[in-house]
């Protein structure tokens, strides 16, 4: 069950024992195929993604990868993609719509790689291309945030028809420890600045930013199903809509804020 406390749940986020992509890949998904590179000659290890099933629904998915291993630690920056794992993702958006695949999108990441090569390489850029162009895709897409979602890093990724919550997870537009420290300069206040920041999903639900919350359980098989369970459902609904109505409707979900 998920704490009511703020900070409980950043921490729960960020948790070593907190559901992977992987996980959710493999117990979600079947016949997963996955795809590398952006054409542009970089392979970012922090965007996995591909080619799945949900249920009988063949459907593309792309998430945030943390990695397990220090190796896969570092290779993923924490799970901070770089400019190219940004167009790795788009690509592989773009290629769910021409084959008019529903696209998941798994997110878990503090944000965007903030190296001094991924500002070399058009990270901002990389971040508005993603969200001007996947927003106009005529296809359902959900994200499901399964971790942190940070910044502009998470914003390139869950720019589609609905966003959904693990109950231990978060959505913002920095860190508390960030905000904490360029609004008072004091780092100590991280706590306050996360209840302050409504970023837990009970506080964003309430605001109507997310659609909903999905059940976590310390069983990473029960949160799965959970998460099949709430996809099945909400695909079947978008699935009801003409590309039309779906881009109109999407349009509106945005304007609303």
């Amino acid at each position: 069950m998920a704490t009511e406390n703020a900070m409980a749940i950043v921490k729960a986020a960020r948790s070593d024992n907190k559901i992977t992509a992987k996980e959710i890949i493999e117990e979600v998904f079947s016949d997963f195929i996955e795809f590398h590179g952006d054409r542009k000659g970089t392979d970012d290890s922090a965007i996995l993604g591909g080619l799945a099933i949900l249920s009988s629904t063949p459907v593309t998915v792309i998430a945030t990868n943390r990695g397990e291993t220090v190796g896969e630690h570092l290779s993923t920056h924490f799970g901070c993609p770089t400019p190219g794992g940004y167009r790795k993702a788009l690509r592989l958006a773009k290629q769910a719509a021409k084959f008019n695949r529903p696209i998941i999108f798994l997110v878990n990441t503090p944000g965007a790689y903030p190296g001094k090569t991924a500002e070399e390489q058009g990270q901002g850029s990389a971040i508005a291309q993603n969200i001007i162009q996947i927003s106009q895709l005529p296809v359902p897409i959900i994200t499901i945030i399964y971790g942190e979602g940070g910044s502009g890093g998470a914003l390139a990724l869950a720019c589609g028809d609905q966003v959904w919550m693990l109950e231990n997870s978060t959505y913002s537009i920095l860190s508390p420890e960030g905000f904490a420290s360029i609004l008072w300069k004091d780092g100590s206040r991280t706590e306050e600045a996360a209840e302050l920041m409504q970023m837990t999903p009970k506080a964003l639900l309430r605001h109507k930013v997310i659609e909903g919350i999905i059940p976590e359980s310390k069983d990473h098989k029960v949160t799965c199903r959970a998460i099949a369970n709430i996809l099945d459902k909400q695909l079947q609904e978008l699935g009801k809509l003409s590309a039309v109505d779906l881009l109109i409707q999407r349009k509106e979900r945005y304007r609303k804020f």
